[in-house]
């Protein structure tokens, strides 16, 4: 509960936040540039974040990075509120706030294990991203509404206020933390460790590289809505929040449907048919001239979305060692949020240029020339996702006879 009062808040900021900068600089440019500054700590930093997953107590950790991004909210509160902030306000805590979310996504994610254990880790992943997509719903309405009437200064104050709810819940819960391979030597050696392991294991390197792919080409489509909202579509600030919305309603499908599944099985054909459908939904969606059809768009464009980035997440973790764990989900961050500020530049550069729908169509038609090429190479890797699989079913406990069957059945 502290986690969805939070992620409400998060989302309400996302919105105002973009609003915010185009509203001061009226620039597709600056709002890719912000997503730059606001993620590329991530590709940066994420790998010492997996480093600090496996090495320190993940509990903890998360709760550093909560209290640190409440601190962050609360000054661009006060600047806009103060109406003393100027766009290089905005950058700089964009990109401090990406280099907290550089240790917490990775340490965050390796701790859903230590908090459900591996049997229950894809319905716990599916549950975390329905509030995740349930905050998407809430969160940008209610900051589309509030920009409108009294700025966006408000939805930042608001979301400062909304992580003491999580930090409450992280320290009431009671997690015994996991024996875990006592770490030695220089940090480096084990940075590199993890990326070896991935690039040498023929699923998880299939997996990243896709994931990495579409965050760069097509993930951007987020950085334009706001030219979208306004130029495009003529819905303005509240316009914005409606499509932001609509995206979330579709992740927070996606998310049930994960939710219903009960092995990993078939998860890698989910993975690339979500992909090609995320893809096609974009096409549309950059055609499309009104407003209404526009939202209706964005229904599948978040369910794919949703689906793929979850399945993902599931394949991966259900795959790793636990003692690689927050360094190999550190490069699922990296792939994940780490090559989207590379996207926002390009896409918001471009767009200056093409414009926002022909920008987005281009990075759409990738996807669905990535999710082919996945397809393809589908059979090749299968039977070696199976194995890891089996595998740390064993190093966690003999996994039972129904388990094993569900992964080597397809």
């Amino acid at each position: 509960m502290g986690q969805l009062i939070s992620l409400i808040g998060t989302w309400m900021q996302s919105v105002a936040q973009s609003w915010l900068v185009y509203r001061l600089t009226g620039s597709s440019l600056q709002l890719g540039a912000v997503g730059f500054a606001s993620q590329i700590p991530v590709f940066l930093v994420a790998p010492l974040g997996g480093i600090a997953a496996d090495r320190l107590n993940r509990q903890r950790v998360v709760i550093g990075t909560q209290v640190s991004s409440m601190i962050l909210a609360f000054m661009l509160a006060v600047l806009t509120l103060t109406h003393t902030v100027q766009v290089w306000h905005v950058f700089v805590l964009a990109a401090l706030l990406g280099v907290v979310n550089a240790v917490d996504i990775p340490a965050r994610q390796s701790f859903l294990v230590d908090m459900v254990g591996k049997e229950d880790l894809m319905n716990a992943i599916a549950l975390n991203s329905s509030m995740f997509n349930g905050a998407r719903i809430i969160g940008p309405a209610i900051a589309g509404i509030l920009v409108a009437k009294i700025g966006e200064g408000w939805c930042f104050f608001a979301n400062a206020v909304s992580y003491i709810a999580v930090i409450i819940g992280l320290l009431m819960m009671r997690v015994t933390r996991p024996l875990r391979r006592a770490a030695s030597g220089p940090a480096l050696a084990h940075i590199i460790e993890g990326f070896r392991f991935a690039r040498h294991t023929a699923p998880i390197r299939a997996l990243l590289l896709l994931l990495g792919l579409v965050s760069l080409v097509a993930m951007p489509y987020t950085v334009l809505m706001p030219v979208f909202a306004d130029k495009v579509l003529h819905g303005g600030a509240r316009g914005l929040g409606i499509l932001m919305g609509a995206t979330g309603v579709g992740a927070l499908l996606g998310a049930l449907t994960l939710a219903t599944r009960a092995g990993v099985t078939g998860l890698g054909r989910w993975i690339a048919l979500s992909c090609g459908g995320f893809g096609v939904s974009l096409v549309l969606f950059s055609f499309s001239r009104n407003f209404w059809l526009s939202a209706i768009l964005l229904l599948p464009v978040g369910f794919c979305m949703m689906l793929q980035m979850s399945s993902s997440n599931t394949l991966i973790q259900a795959m790793v060692p636990d003692h690689l764990r927050g360094r190999v989900m550190a490069m699922y961050t990296m792939m994940f949020m780490g090559m989207a500020p590379f996207g926002s530049l390009f896409a918001g550069a471009l767009a200056d240029k093409l414009g926002a729908p022909f920008t987005v169509s281009i990075g759409a038609v990738a996807c669905i020339g990535a999710a082919a090429l996945f397809f393809f190479h589908l059979p090749k890797i299968r039977m070696e996702a199976r194995r890891l699989i089996v595998a740390q079913e064993v190093a966690g406990g003999e996994p039972s006879v129904e388990m094993t069957a569900r992964v080597v059945e397809d």
